[in-house]
């Protein structure tokens, strides 16, 4: 691995954990609620977060370039929440672009098992082969769409090993029961994904704790966040668990504090 790439990985997870927060979610899904001005939503948690995952047009128009944190930018996409097939994606955005921007790194979907499952593959190889040539890391996040039933150690853990053999330096996974399998058999970093909001915030800090027990780096969280009542409480506590190895008790009484 070249000192560039090295470099970039360590600014996005220093101490080799990561706290991403994803406010990514308007590609497809419009202006998600409390996401309607992403710049608002994301000023006070910025103190808790190690990386923002984000497309390039709300980086340009919602994000100041001073004191801000490591950009991993969205580069897939084509389609929307009320699309035939949330897996028709393809690449969006150039190499050039990535580097004008300053991103840290770019994160593009892969749909295993979905109809356009041979595309997203094709394209995040291609994105691999175009950000190796600068050092870029590129995260593969594994998608599954509106079929959350597919949320299990052997769909996720395929898809995780697939992501990694494609090229991926680290993968954006959600977590699932035998979480550790899926790590054991992907040779790169994990994150944990958020996906739905949860009912409670304890549910959150309990698998966001049992993934990182089980061999995850950090996680890539946004709705369990910015969408909590007191995100900023949410930041903080879940700084805790990925950074100071907060138990899920500890986690809860952070929070408690905060709020």
């Amino acid at each position: 691995m070249d000192w560039g790439m090295k470099n970039r990985l360590a600014k996005l997870m220093p101490n080799g954990k990561c706290f991403f927060m994803p406010v990514d979610h308007g590609y497809f899904l419009g202006p998600t609620s409390k996401l309607e001005k992403p710049g608002e939503t994301i000023k006070p948690l910025l103190p808790y977060v190690d990386a923002l995952f984000m497309t390039r047009g709300v980086l340009r128009n919602c994000v100041e370039p001073e004191n801000t944190k490591p950009i991993i930018l969205r580069v897939s996409g084509g389609n929307s929440i009320i699309g035939d097939n949330l897996s028709n994606e393809e690449i969006t955005t150039s190499i050039q672009e990535v580097l004008r921007l300053n991103a840290q790194a770019v994160g593009f979907s892969i749909y295993v098992g979905a109809k356009y499952e041979h595309q997203t593959l094709m394209n995040f190889s291609k994105l691999v082969n175009e950000c190796q040539e600068y050092g870029i890391p590129v995260m593969g996040v594994t998608a599954v769409g509106k079929e959350l039933e597919k949320r299990d150690a052997r769909y996720l853990g395929l898809c995780s090993r697939i992501a990694a053999e494609l090229g991926a330096s680290v993968v954006k996974t959600y977590w699932c029961e035998d979480f550790d399998k899926v790590v054991e058999g992907c040779p790169v970093p994990v994150v944990i994904a958020g996906g739905p909001k949860c009912e409670t915030e304890k549910e959150v800090f309990e698998f966001v704790h049992d993934g990182m027990q089980k061999g995850a780096v950090g996680i890539n969280l946004g709705r369990n966040v910015w969408q909590h009542a007191h995100p900023v409480a949410m930041a903080a506590a879940l700084q805790a668990i990925i950074h100071k190895d907060a138990t899920v008790k500890e986690a809860q009484d952070i929070f408690d504090k905060s709020k």
